[in-house]
């Protein structure tokens, strides 16, 4: 049972994200197979709860993420803004607001069925001047927008909707309608102010230095290997869970999000920039992503680290990722862990009723 008695707690959390690590598994593996001062690696951080298990465990943590929603989330919880600042900042945001009302009437009819006209003009703004990639309040400012952009109407901005998925357009607009639901008319900021209260009840999270990188894994770790390298400090531990072969489609999953950091008002794919975030469905280019990551992985390796991979069982993911584990480090002993599902996935939520196969652990220790 996890509680929030201590600030990692309140932090570890932030982010609703598809198919993420439990941060109690997260913790026992980063504990069980590192000490204190050692390097902790995901080449597919998420929303950084690998990475920050390490932090908060005194490990240093390095992560690489593509998705920025998910880089976001684990961005802010490594090095939060001041509470003080981010209700400045939440409070200019109101103020400048009123300069978006001619912005927020042309947007498509989907955002004026999900927020009212207030929240509505308050997003646009926080799209609009929210430094997210370079400046440490804007982006815990925008986090934390993310975390409650959409959910249940009680408890985010928006009219209801699940949390962890951004729905279609259309489908949206037609629930809404037969339920003749409309988005809840509240103060954005005086909303995103009362949700601080929670967050930083504890204080800031006690964390070794880490980070965590935004882009494609398989262009980033060459780069961090160079890095390791004048270091001197090799990876302990490469602990990930690669994306799974024609499961979800990161892309479309949180296009409600990604338009926020200033995407299209669209769920539709946008060609040629969603490549690695899109649902994987062609083999060859699913296991040439995972022989790249994995080599690139493996220049910074200690000789005596240890691989562990979550993965999923279902017969192209299994086999494509244990192939290439076993050709990429030959000096490894395979060790398999089944981790059957003990109640509904994620997917059930979204009418996808089929049986799972359930998940598998592949750990890799030094022969």
């Amino acid at each position: 049972m996890r509680t929030y008695e201590t600030a990692a707690r309140r932090w570890e959390g932030v982010g609703p994200y598809y198919a993420m690590f439990p941060t109690s598994f997260a913790d026992d593996v980063v504990a069980h197979y590192t000490e204190p001062g050692e390097v902790v690696l995901d080449p597919f951080a998420g929303r950084g709860t690998t990475v920050f298990s390490a932090a908060h465990q005194g490990r240093r943590g390095l992560g690489i993420e593509i998705n920025p929603v998910g880089w976001i989330y684990a961005k802010t919880k490594l090095c939060p803004a001041q509470k003080d600042a981010v209700t400045r900042r939440l409070n200019e945001l109101r103020e400048l607001s009123s300069d978006n009302e001619r912005q927020a009437q042309a947007i498509p009819a989907f955002f004026h069925s999900c927020f009212s006209q207030q929240v509505l003009e308050y997003l646009l703004t926080a799209r609009e001047h929210l430094d997210w990639q370079y400046n440490r309040t804007d982006r815990t400012t925008m986090a934390l927008l993310l975390v409650h952009l959409h959910g249940k109407r009680e408890a985010s901005l928006s009219n209801q909707m699940r949390q962890t998925k951004s729905m279609a357009p259309d489908y949206a607009i037609r629930w809404w309608q037969e339920r003749k639901l409309k988005p809840p008319e509240i103060d954005p900021a005086a909303f995103m102010i009362k949700r601080l209260e929670w967050r930083y009840a504890k204080g800031l999270p006690e964390v070794q230095e880490s980070e965590i990188h935004l882009g494609n894994s398989e262009l980033h770790l060459p780069r961090l290997s160079d890095m390791a390298r004048r270091r001197g400090q090799p990876v302990r531990l490469l602990f990930t869970s690669p994306p799974y072969f024609g499961l979800t489609n990161y892309h479309y999953d949180q296009w409600l999000r990604l338009w926020l950091l200033g995407g299209p008002p669209t769920a539709r794919r946008v060609p040629g920039t969603t490549e690695l975030r899109g649902k994987f469905e062609n083999v060859a280019r699913y296991k040439g992503l995972l022989q790249n990551v994995f080599e690139g992985a493996a220049e910074l390796l200690s000789s005596k680290g240890v691989i562990y991979v979550r993965t999923g069982q279902d017969v192209i993911t299994y086999i494509t990722t244990r192939e290439v584990l076993q050709n990429v480090f030959p000096g490894h002993q395979l060790h398999m862990t089944p981790r059957p599902y003990t109640r509904p996935t994620q997917t059930s939520l979204f009418g996808d009723v089929e049986k799972k196969a359930g998940e598998v652990d592949l750990i890799m220790t030094p022969m």
